[in-house]
């Protein structure tokens, strides 16, 4: 019975130690492996065995960690007391210096950015830290990053959660908001009246044109017809009196050639004379009418005469008028 309980005791013995001497390391995982508390080698993912009681084992997480930076008060440039909290993301790049050269590496890097914070913030205005927060971000994270380089982390980025001003701060902001927001109100309704000022100018200017032009191309269009219509009263002005002419110029021709074709005698033509200076002696006035040549209208009146009294000598001819002289004068013998 006692050899039983032994081998029991060395079989629980057994099992511990082979149990304390696997070991298994995760994929995200690293593990630093001393021997009588030296270091020795970095383990990579996978099952491990050591040697209990001599070596051992220490894992580190190697993903992406956050950590939050409590809020602190800091003291801007244009001395503005502002609360102010971040967000750190790092990832481990190198276990052993993860673990050997940093005792806590949390309260290291948090008492780091805090004192960041302070520098960064405190040299930009409250305006700038509230308008400016990824300038803040990347001045950080370079600085942390430069400062952690050396306990094996890379810092991946910094944001600043909140900056919050104090109340009275907030008030006053919040007033010049309103006054601003106040001001675009003014200046924008300003600008909508002055540009339905200058929509409605311009369309009474268009009107004007408009209305000039319509004038201006009636008065043209009346000019124009009244033109063509003087045009045409000219052209038929020009066509009757043309017409006229032509008629008259024809009547001429035709009593010409009448006149012509009748052969007219002297006799006949006397006639015609002596009426056509009855019908220019008809009147009231006192005309003194004197023929052209004496003569022959002396010899037509004798013709006449003749014509009416008696009939032709024997050495005339007949039809021919006897002419008419005047009276002799008496022989200065008698």
């Amino acid at each position: 019975m006692p050899a039983v309980i032994a081998l029991i005791v060395i079989a629980f013995v057994v099992f511990i130690v082979a149990a304390a001497s696997v070991k298994i390391v995760h994929p995200y995982q690293q593990g630093i492996v001393e021997q009588l508390g030296k270091y020795k080698q970095t383990a990579g993912p996978g099952l491990k065995m050591i040697f209990p009681v001599i070596q051992s084992l220490l894992k580190v997480d190697m993903r992406e960690q956050v950590v939050d930076v409590p809020p602190q008060e800091v003291i801007t440039k244009d001395n503005v007391t502002v609360t102010v909290d971040a967000v750190i993301y790092y990832e481990p790049t190198d276990a052993q210096r993860l673990v050997y050269n940093v005792a806590n590496f949390i309260m290291a890097i948090t008492k780091l950015a805090q004192t960041n914070l302070r520098n960064v913030i405190g040299e930009m205005t409250l305006d700038s830290a509230l308008t400016s927060r990824d300038n803040v971000n990347t001045a950080i994270r370079e600085v942390l990053d430069d400062a952690t380089d050396k306990w094996g982390v890379r810092v991946v980025r910094v944001e600043i959660q909140r900056i919050d001003p104090p109340g009275d701060v907030m008030d006053a902001m919040h007033e010049q908001m309103k006054a601003e927001r106040n001001r675009r109100a003014v200046v924008l309704e300003a600008d909508g009246e002055r540009e339905a000022a200058i929509t409605v100018a311009e369309g009474q200017k268009q009107r004007v044109i408009l209305a000039a032009e319509a004038i201006r191309q009636e008065a043209i269009l009346t000019a124009e017809g009244e033109a063509k219509a003087i045009e045409e009263v000219a052209d038929a002005e020009r066509y009757r009196l043309q017409t006229v002419a032509d008629g008259e110029a024809a009547a001429v021709r035709s009593v010409y050639q009448a006149i012509h074709d009748g052969d007219p005698t002297p006799d006949l033509l006397a006639i015609k004379y002596l009426e056509a200076l009855g019908t220019v002696a008809d009147g009231r006035a006192t005309k003194i009418f004197l023929p052209a040549e004496m003569s022959s209208t002396m010899g037509s009146l004798g013709a006449i005469a003749e014509l009416f009294t008696g009939t032709p000598s024997d050495d005339e001819p007949a039809g021919v008028p006897t002419p008419v002289t005047g009276p002799t004068e008496p022989d200065p013998a008698d």
